[in-house]
């Protein structure tokens, strides 16, 4: 990776450090779940909100079915006296996880059609040779991160 590269995902990483560990929204949403642990009512939300509990009601329901927007999200936030945080975290458990994933894929790749091509010729290598192969070129595809990589 190019130092620049590296220190911003590095810097993603750290930044996502303690959301990794957050799992997946409640059955119900955030609202739905934060509003009942608060034992908020509707009305109470909506009265918040400056609408009516039939109103906050229905912007529950559409975050439940993913419908609700960002915008929303943050006025609900504010009502409750919280803040909406907004991001991506990785499947992989860090940014630099994911990356070496993908240039490890992308290596195989390259490396099985060349061992295919030297299989043809009776040069096939050795296995160890071959993932060492894929692992040197997987750091290589990692250091100078390449537009194919995520072709």
């Amino acid at each position: 990776m190019k130092n620049l590269n590296k220190l911003q995902i590095e810097q993603l990483d750290r930044k996502l450090a303690g959301l990794t560990n957050l799992s997946e929204a409640p059955a119900n949403g955030w609202i739905h779940g934060i509003r009942t642990a608060l034992k908020m009512s509707f009305r109470q939300l909506g009265t918040r909100l400056g609408i009516t509990a039939q109103s906050a009601q229905e912007i529950e329901r559409r975050e439940m079915n993913g419908s609700i927007t960002l915008k929303k999200l943050r006025e609900v936030a504010r009502a409750m006296d919280m803040k909406l945080v907004y991001g991506f975290v990785p499947k992989e458990s860090s940014f630099e996880n994911m990356l070496d994933k993908q240039a490890m894929a992308v290596a195989r790749k390259i490396v099985m059609r060349t061992d295919n091509t030297m299989k043809l010729e009776d040069q096939q290598v050795s296995k160890d040779r071959f993932e060492k192969a894929v692992r040197e070129l997987a750091d290589e595809i990692k250091r100078e991160m390449p537009r194919y990589l995520w072709d």
